[in-house]
């Protein structure tokens, strides 16, 4: 069921969260806000779901107008960075609440239960309390709860912002392969650009209240609209007036008349990559990303001269300033 937020504004007192914001989230779609703390991704993520009431403007599930609707009548699932399990139940009873709370037959609700332990690999972990789960199983059980009463929406706020790397890692992939079997219009909330970009159909870059950007992630990071969203996607140079991906720096031995004298300053060998910092031009530090082949062919060594020169690189226009006050 797609969402379609349309001019939506939100302060709290002075603060301004959310500036009109317009959104189209496409049905069956698994889409990521994007942003720094502050930047309203949260507070979009709450309005949606009728947890935080906006100022002005609308929110559309599907065909319903839900603006009006309390958050129980909206059929969303939300999954926030803290499980807020129920301590005192079972895996498979937290699972069951939203079935038995709406009174639903209990041969329906066993079966459901059972189905949805299955789909989130905790098979014979039923009978177990949360706090006999590790943080990725309890966080999978809060998800097996959201899914539990079929919404055609679901909202996740950082749902992996307590886990630590490698279950972040691991619940990610995960995520994609639930979705790609369950096709829920899917809204998720992180701070974390590869996160977003190994999970989302779309990305959808906030900063200050505002979408600045939003496109697939590949259109996100090789295209950004500005200088906020170069530097948010991942770490960049300045060289010169020209933003640079480190991996996009390229090392020679050799000037070849496009290139820029440097001095390696630190080789560090992270598995399959190696990020080398460089000192050009006598003073400005430049990072570059390399592959364990290419910096196997290069005298990548403290105080070794090289050139660099950058393979692509982004410039973005002078904002135009503000006319004078009469």
């Amino acid at each position: 069921m797609a969402i379609s937020v349309q001019n939506v504004c939100k302060r709290f007192g002075d603060f301004v969260a959310l500036e009109d914001i317009a959104l189209e989230v496409p049905a069956g779609s698994l889409t990521a806000l994007l942003g720094p703390s502050g930047s309203g991704k949260s507070t979009l993520l709450r309005v949606i779901a009728g947890l935080e009431k906006a100022d002005s403007g609308d929110v559309f599930i599907g065909d319903i107008h839900a603006t009006p609707l309390p958050a129980h009548r909206r059929d969303v699932g939300f999954v926030f960075q803290h499980y807020a399990a129920f301590k005192h139940m079972t895996v498979a009873k937290n699972i069951a609440f939203g079935l038995e709370i709406r009174k639903r037959p209990r041969a329906e609700v066993a079966e459901r239960v059972d189905e949805l332990i299955k789909l989130v690999q905790l098979e014979g972990f039923g009978d177990r309390y949360p706090s006999q789960l590790s943080g990725g199983q309890r966080q999978r059980m809060a998800l097996a709860r959201a899914l539990a009463v079929e919404p055609e929406v679901l909202l996740l706020d950082e749902p992996f912002g307590a886990l630590d790397a490698r279950v972040r890692t691991e619940l990610r992939a995960w995520l994609r392969r639930l979705h790609d079997e369950m096709h829920v219009t899917t809204v998720f909330v992180t701070h974390d650009q590869e996160e977003a970009m190994e999970v989302a159909d779309t990305v959808v870059v906030m900063n200050r209240g505002r979408i600045v950007q939003e496109g697939n992630p590949q259109e996100v990071y090789d295209h950004p609209a500005d200088e906020f969203v170069m530097h948010f996607m991942g770490h960049v140079n300045l060289i010169g007036d020209a933003y640079v991906r480190p991996h996009d720096v390229e090392i020679r031995v050799e000037p070849n008349g496009t290139t820029s004298p440097a001095v390696v300053r630190r080789v560090l060998r992270l598995g399959a990559q190696v990020r080398v910092e460089l000192v050009v031009d006598g003073g400005e530090p430049v990072a570059a990303a390399l592959s364990r082949d290419e910096a196997d062919r290069l005298p990548l060594e403290p105080g070794e001269p090289v050139f660099v020169r950058p393979r692509r690189e982004r410039r973005f226009a002078e904002p135009e300033a503000e006319p004078a006050k009469a």
